[in-house]
């Protein structure tokens, strides 16, 4: 087991490990806890009580942080004509077609986020094997395969992100960065957590927020109060 350093023992003996902190307060002791010489981002884990082995208890969707996450996200969009140039005015890095596509399959990857209009989607799907397992592919269930280019661009760089529950029902997204004030970190958390349970699978019975934790690049987690954090949505 891999030892943790002096500054990261001495966080632990400033945060209760067992209790359940309300949610502005667990930001504070997550941002005052900070020790990095870098600007360390701050995500969120949030357990569902879901079986993402069943196809009907999947969650997944998109959300737009309002304050972003503090990371500059390069898009990618794959569109000719009309779409290629509303692509480029709207901020897409990279805009293309077969020339994007022969690039990918020769062992680029430099961007963050892949949009696509659906008539080229059967050449994206050449590089599905390359894009894919990175979370690239774009996919019409968190609307990255659309002719809509210029607004889904300008919302992925303005802090739209994906979630997707892992095999353990756990969604991980950044929410910010330390340098963040308070009031945006709360706000990206509720938003977020907001659409999430308006994701609720109806097939999902019991408990469906069952736990949150934030934590900073190098910090422990910090769990969260699950009911406070419902009662701020009210």
């Amino acid at each position: 087991m891999a030892r943790k350093g002096k500054k990261y023992s001495d966080i632990l003996k400033r945060v209760d490990t067992v209790k359940r902190y309300e949610l502005e307060e667990g930001i504070s002791l997550v941002k005052d806890n900070s020790y990095a010489n870098f600007d360390e981002s701050i995500d969120i884990s949030v357990r569902l009580g879901v079986d993402p082995r069943k196809a009907d208890q999947m969650v997944r969707g998109t959300v737009l942080l309002p304050h972003g996450t503090g990371k500059e996200v390069r898009v990618l969009v794959f569109a000719r004509g009309e779409k290629e140039k509303e692509a480029r005015e709207s901020g897409a890095d990279f805009v293309g077609a077969e020339d994007l596509i022969d690039k990918i399959a020769d062992g680029w990857v430099g961007f963050d986020k892949a949009v696509a209009t659906p008539d080229i989607m059967n050449l994206v799907g050449k590089i599905g094997k390359i894009l894919g397992p990175r979370g690239l592919m774009p996919n019409p269930k968190v609307g990255t395969v659309t002719f809509d280019v210029g607004r889904v661009v300008k919302e992925l760089k303005a802090g739209k992100v994906e979630f997707r529950a892992d095999k353990t029902g756990i969604i991980h997204v950044p929410v910010g960065r330390v340098s963040f004030s308070q009031e945006k970190i709360l706000d990206n958390v509720l938003s977020l957590v907001d659409v999430l349970i308006k994701a609720k699978p109806p097939s999902s019975k019991g408990v469906y927020l069952c736990g949150i934790a934030l934590a900073a690049t190098m910090g422990p987690g910090i769990k969260i109060d699950t009911l406070h954090v419902r009662s701020r949505l009210k």
